[in-house]
């Protein structure tokens, strides 16, 4: 390894290479965060990707998420930008990636800025990748620390006539609160209003919304955590318990098994709170007869899962709670089916409309007048089925793809119907992660009970 790093810092300035040169004081081998090492052929492949998607003499760069300050010397735990992780595989603070793929220099093509590391450092905070790990983490041999950005950076700079610069695009986003990715854009304007500016945003949609073997993997892998949190509650819930006890008992089983966490803030809404759509507060008794609504997903490797359940509070539905679980249970099913290649997410969408005001019907929750005079703008269904039923999963919970273009095999889709009756105290959504196959639909949750007999069955064990 340290031969090829020699190889490349023969075709840079050797002043800047021998100032920097540090010792491997590191083991190589050692996992920096929770869960093992992934394949660096999945990064090179991901940047592949980009990389042919940028335009002639262009470069893109993306940087690292901030640690974020609550108050006094206190922060909050870090969360690595999901587009850097994506094309890198680096999973901490302070880091940059420039890719640039027609660069005269092979050795500037791709370089990856970290924080420079020492013993000092890995005693206060803990070890940090060093030049080779960053190697073994990213398959990048151009690695420099991060106070050599400026001038190797202005040396790329005055080779590219477009940069990429990456905002975030997502549909959904929106917070008043200035990343480090946005401070850089800014000053990089600032510095250099000659360059054109393309957004990186629509190739990194589309890339990754395709998921590459390894990345179902590990989305597979959180799927098991979350497993093994469901059926650890199974055998816990009962009356009287509290939803905080209850997120306490996923949390433990998905720590245990090398999740980082929750991939998103749980939602344990039992009784009323389940018709809260996000609900969060999980702060209530559980009490005989409620129902208890289970929106939870572990995080591994930053992939996550995203899974709902609901579950009776006594191990057994009432007749008219089965009743609707019973037909939110054929509106899945009957989406597992609908997604597929080809297909658009507002066609989807309109069809399981179509399913959930059958449904309704049947449980005499509508009638054909309401339908004969619903608003097309917000269709009758939409009183008890107010959201949408399936989104992109993967690198992040609502992950990014298009919702105007056809779905595209590897694809990952939730799909999470539910029925909200708050005069009844009734809220049921049921959820599952599915990779979109051309032979068929693969169900990342086959393996965890959904049907009702099943729940009832284990919970009373």
């Amino acid at each position: 390894m340290t031969q090829v790093t020699t190889q490349y810092q023969k075709s840079l300035d050797p002043t800047f290479l021998c100032q920097y040169a540090i010792p491997h004081t590191f083991d190589q081998n050692l996992s920096f965060m929770k869960y093992s090492r992934i394949d660096s052929n999945l990064f090179v492949k991901n940047r592949k990707k980009l990389a042919d998607k940028m335009d002639n003499k262009s470069l893109a760069v993306f940087n690292s998420n901030d640690i974020y300050p609550t108050s006094s010397d206190g922060t909050l735990p870090f969360k690595q930008h999901s587009d850097i992780f994506y094309l890198s595989g680096v999973d901490q603070e302070e880091s940059i990636l420039v890719v640039f793929p027609d660069c005269h220099d092979p050795a500037l093509r791709e370089v990856l800025f970290l924080r420079e590391t020492n013993e000092h450092i890995a005693v206060w905070e803990g070890a940090k990748l060093d030049k080779d790990a960053a190697f073994e983490t990213s398959g990048i041999k151009t690695v420099y620390w991060l106070d050599q950005f400026e001038t190797i950076f202005t040396k790329m700079m005055a080779e590219a006539e477009n940069v990429y610069i990456n905002l975030n695009e997502h549909l959904r986003a929106g917070t008043e609160v200035e990343t480090r990715e946005d401070r850089f854009i800014k000053k990089l304007r600032n510095k250099y209003p000659a360059h054109t500016y393309k957004r990186s945003a629509p190739i990194l949609h589309y890339i990754r919304s395709i998921k590459e073997p390894e990345e179902i993997e590990l989305m597979q892998h959180a799927c098991n955590i979350t497993e093994k949190g469901i059926r650890r509650l199974l055998k816990f819930i009962k009356p009287g318990v509290w939803e905080h006890e209850i997120e306490a008992e996923l949390y433990h089983e998905f720590i245990r098994n090398r999740a980082s966490g929750f991939a998103y803030q749980p939602i344990i809404a039992s009784g009323g709170s389940a018709c809260v759509l996000h609900y969060i507060e999980n702060n209530k008794e559980c009490k005989d007869g409620d129902l208890i609504l289970l929106d939870v997903g572990a995080e591994y490797a930053n992939y996550d899962s995203d899974l709902t359940r609901t579950l009776p509070a006594n191990g057994k539905f009432s007749p008219r709670q089965r009743e609707v679980y019973d037909a939110v249970m054929r509106v899945k099913n009957e989406c597992f089916n609908m997604l597929k290649p080809g297909v658009t997410l507002p066609e989807y969408h309109k069809e399981v409309g179509k399913l959930m005001t059958s449904e309704l019907i049947g449980l005499k929750l509508l009638d054909q007048t309401d339908v004969k005079n619903e608003n097309p703008a917000w269709p009758a269904y939409k009183k008890y089925f107010p959201h949408g039923t399936s989104h992109y999963i993967g690198l992040d919970t609502h992950d990014v793809g298009s919702w105007v273009e056809p779905m595209e095999e590897n694809m990952v889709f939730t799909i999470e119907p539910g029925i909200y009756i708050p005069e009844e105290n009734i809220g049921i959504r049921i959820e599952d992660d599915i990779v979109i196959r051309s032979g068929g639909n693969f169900n990342l949750m086959g393996n965890i009970p959904i049907e009702a007999d099943e729940i009832e069955t284990l919970m009373n064990e």
